[in-house]
């Protein structure tokens, strides 16, 4: 999913958003980092803001909450 290996245990925020142009709004990068937790990675790094119209000022609570909770209606 990422350069990095579910092995390694990290996945960032930004290597999410450059391998995966589909998405197009903070709702999908839910979405993607939900599946990332689920494929084995338990760290995740906030390295860059996502730059998407419907990104909340939060964004980093709750990208960390559906990562670590596993599910995509936490917010």
């Amino acid at each position: 999913m990422s350069n990095g290996s579910p092995g390694d245990g990290l996945v960032k925020v930004s290597d999410l958003i450059i391998e995966h142009p589909e998405v197009q709004s903070f709702q999908d990068l839910k979405r993607l980092v939900v599946a990332a937790a689920k494929s084995g990675y338990r760290f995740l790094q906030f390295d860059v803001k996502p730059d998407f119209v419907d990104t909340p000022r939060n964004w980093d609570l709750i990208l960390e909450s559906v990562f670590y909770r596993g599910e995509e209606g936490a917010s």
